[in-house]
């Protein structure tokens, strides 16, 4: 616990100040160099004793979450992982993929018309019936505000045709992006077996997106509305951290 380095430090400090007594008598005082001597005394003390603790506090983090990770996002170093490299189900923060596709392939200013497939996704939904037409960009408010499980059907059917054909270009910007933990089978992330990633490889990918303009200002958006059928509707971020902690910016807080 001791360091030599800090032992060195108060021998030194104890020979300098008498040494220092001896040179000079009595213009220092016995009771002065005492008293001196306990101030450091207690300095280094506390620095032995709460320093160890301040720094092993974050490995005595009671958390609920079975893996999770805290990413500086400049130097990419870890500052905090739990079982960061396990694979796990990675439900609605799919949607991160999935925007960073569309935003990477698709016109944002075209308009789409809703497939009954998409409006019969379960789950959580921007609320979407057949027919509906909206822009894409509408829809990646649906899909990022408030999660919606029918934007994110809709966004996959505009841009590849079909759910499994998006599945690939998922899988093929993940392996790009150096991601070989991570698979993708649904543009909203429903559970399946064969849907996973790790808490790192979600923290890459979010990096990666919000490097994004647009996706950065859509997951910084309190409330937003879009226009269906030409009617607008007003979306609120499910985010409830969004605006009330200072510089908090993120869309995907919690899972579906």
């Amino acid at each position: 616990m001791y360091t030599p380095m800090v032992l060195a430090y108060l021998l030194f400090f104890i020979f300098f100040y008498y040494y220092s007594y001896i040179l000079i008598g009595d213009t220092m005082s016995i009771k002065h160099i005492t008293k001196n001597f306990f101030v450091f005394f207690f300095t280094i003390f506390i620095i032995l004793y709460f320093v160890p603790t301040f720094a092993n506090e974050k490995n005595n983090l009671n958390l609920n979450a079975r893996s999770c990770i805290v990413l500086d996002r400049t130097s990419k170093k870890i500052l905090f992982g739990k079982n960061e490299y396990n694979k796990v189900k990675m439900a609605s923060t799919t949607k991160i993929m999935t925007a960073t596709i569309i935003l990477e392939n698709c016109d944002l200013t075209k308009t789409v018309t809703i497939s009954k497939k998409a409006a019969r996704t379960g789950g959580s939904r921007l609320g979407l019936k057949a027919g509906d037409k909206l822009t894409i960009l509408d829809l990646l408010y649906g899909l990022l505000l408030v999660s919606g499980n029918d934007a994110a059907v809709a966004l996959a059917e505009t841009c590849s045709g079909s759910i499994s054909d998006f599945a690939n270009l998922m899988n093929e910007k993940a392996k790009e992006l150096g991601l070989n933990n991570t698979q993708f089978e649904t543009p909203h992330g429903l559970d399946s077996d064969n849907h996973y990633t790790t808490a790192y490889e979600l923290a890459i990918l979010t990096d990666y997106a919000l490097n994004n303009s647009t996706f950065f200002k859509i997951v910084g958006t309190k409330h937003y509305n879009i226009t269906i059928n030409g009617y607008q509707k007003s979306l609120t971020n499910t985010n409830e951290l969004l605006g009330s902690l200072s510089r908090y910016l993120w869309s995907k807080d919690r899972f579906y």
